[in-house]
């Protein structure tokens, strides 16, 4: 049996992170695409909390944002990508791959109603998500490419990463396998930097789950696995960070810290010809910047992820991603914050934890099961026994 300790530490850390990721996608998404100048001006000082949409009332005709309901507490297809992942797990029970994607989270895509806050309507979740997540089904449903490199051709971008938060929990405390799972799962989607993301961000997650976990640990345990302009990215970019302890001093270092690497250019809403192309020199923007908030902020989640608002550009999902981190190491999501997301989205922020914490244990002791088989297969061969 595990102590009751245990149990309710693996649950905590579920739970903080799941819950953390869409309160920070629902602060970020009102502010999405627009320079830190930008957001100072639009709302006379720095974002603190949730606000309404950039447009007021406008929301549904304005562009560039229309027809979505951005702000006022509403998640975006962040969470609802990474909600529709745990069902997957819920379903599979067991770890996934590239065939999980398309057997599994593509049909859920297109068949299954839900309730789109950004919509205020049920509609197909495939009506919501971006261009380069309607990929999925391009190449999955109606193309049938092997699910393995079906993310080959798709923008270069941070689709895969922005929802791989559960990988990293499922393999909580193992970086290296939330890694190689990820990369396995993000190939149906993304290939290149974007899939290196996807994993990068994954063991990330499972890093900050391993007891006495810290901001520099979390960095350490990423840059030991990630390759590439990934890697490079992920380091200069935490390099600058370290000379900060508050956001608002960081937010134009950061962005020229990591602009080197960044394909998306200075104008986010007009990138280059050269934009989210295939590279190994290059890397997508959201999770060096997040990996940076979170060591500005030293670990605290309210900091990491007003940060990552204030930052703009794709900071719906660098809030996403540096809540879900934040949230992991054990930072408190403040209570109000959930709450008004909760029922302005109309989601149960903490029913997906509760099932994925499950799904976790049960997968652990499949993994116990199967490790102890290779052992005494092992031993037989000549090898030592590693365990009882």
């Amino acid at each position: 049996m595990t102590p009751k300790s245990q149990e309710s530490s693996l649950e905590d850390r579920i739970t903080g992170a799941l819950v953390g990721a869409a309160v920070g996608d629902a602060l970020g998404g009102p502010v999405e695409g627009y320079s830190p100048d930008q957001i100072l001006e639009r709302h006379a000082g720095r974002v603190h909390g949730i606000v309404g949409p950039w447009n007021g009332d406008a929301w549904r005709t304005a562009r560039p944002i229309a027809p979505y309901h951005k702000g006022d507490g509403h998640v975006t297809d962040d969470t609802l990508l990474t909600h529709a992942l745990i069902r997957v797990y819920d379903r599979v029970r067991d770890h996934l791959d590239a065939y999980a994607i398309a057997d599994h989270l593509v049909p859920d895509l297109m068949t299954n109603p839900r309730w789109i806050p950004e919509l205020e309507a049920e509609a197909l979740p495939l009506h919501r998500v971006f261009l380069a997540e309607k990929w999925l089904v391009t190449r999955l449903h109606y193309g049938h490419v092997d699910p393995r490199e079906a993310g080959v051709g798709n923008i270069v971008n941070c689709g895969a990463a922005m929802y791989m938060a559960p990988v990293g929990l499922v393999n909580a405390a193992e970086p290296r396998a939330a890694y190689t799972e990820a990369l396995d799962i993000a190939g149906a989607h993304q290939s290149s930097y974007g899939r290196e993301a996807a994993g990068v961000f994954a063991a990330a997650v499972a890093a900050a789950c391993e007891p006495g976990a810290t901001p520099d640990s979390v960095v350490t345990a990423c840059l030991r696995l990630a390759k590439d302009g990934t890697r490079t990215a992920i380091e200069k970019v935490c390099e600058v960070a370290a000379h900060h302890t508050d956001f608002e001093s960081a937010l134009r270092p950061l962005r020229d810290a990591v602009a080197p690497y960044d394909t998306v250019g200075p104008d986010y809403r007009a990138p280059s010809l050269g934009a989210r192309r295939p590279s190994r020199l290059h890397t997508i923007e959201e999770l060096p910047v997040a990996l940076a908030m979170l060591l500005v902020a030293a670990g605290d989640y309210r900091e990491a992820v007003l940060g990552s608002v204030n930052y703009g550009r794709d900071c719906d999902s660098i809030a996403t991603m540096a809540g879900a981190l934040s949230g992991a190491l054990g930072s408190p999501v403040p209570d109000d914050w959930a709450k008004t997301v909760s029922e302005a989205s109309r989601l149960d922020l903490w029913e997906p934890a509760t099932t994925l914490t499950a799904v976790t244990r049960e997968i652990f002791e499949r993994d116990v099961d199967r490790r102890r088989t290779h052992e005494a297969a092992f031993a037989e061969l000549g090898g030592p026994r590693c365990s009882d």
